[in-house]
């Protein structure tokens, strides 16, 4: 594992009511971890969802890919970790989610995202101006 090329991290805990009747976390709560971290990284930028809807902007999903590598059970400590690339139009999340103390990998995600503004899909100069300050520093 390379720390290196993360420029976000979030620390969550397993909740027992996302665990399955096998004792670990249901599938699609690994997709809400991974949101919830990029909406605190955005969040962490100055950027606020409800904010840019009011002004016509919604960055949206546009593909998710997801990878389950080890299982997080419940009262498990976890860091999803994130980095990005931009290509063309898309904005590309690369998240992966360690469980600690041991830094185990238990997922990796790449999260496909576009911008709409006022229905259209287009660059976001904001989420460019994040990209190349971020891409500088790598």
């Amino acid at each position: 594992m390379n720390k290196d090329k993360y420029i976000y991290e979030l620390i969550l805990k397993v909740r027992d009511y996302e665990c399955d009747q096998q004792g670990i976390v249901n599938n699609a709560n690994y997709q809400h971890y991974a949101e919830f971290a990029r909406h605190e990284f955005l969040e962490q930028e100055g950027i606020k969802f409800s904010d840019l809807h009011e002004q016509g902007i919604d960055p949206v999903v546009a593909r998710i890919t997801l990878s389950y590598k080890t299982p997080l059970r419940g009262g498990d400590k976890f860091a999803c970790r994130l980095y990005m690339k931009k290509e063309c139009l898309k904005y590309v999340f690369y998240q992966d989610i360690y469980r600690l103390p041991d830094n185990k990998l238990c997922l990796k995600a790449v999260v496909e995202c576009v911008c709409l503004i006022n229905g259209k899909m287009k660059e976001f100069k904001i989420f460019d101006d994040i990209f190349e300050k971020y891409n500088r520093q790598q």
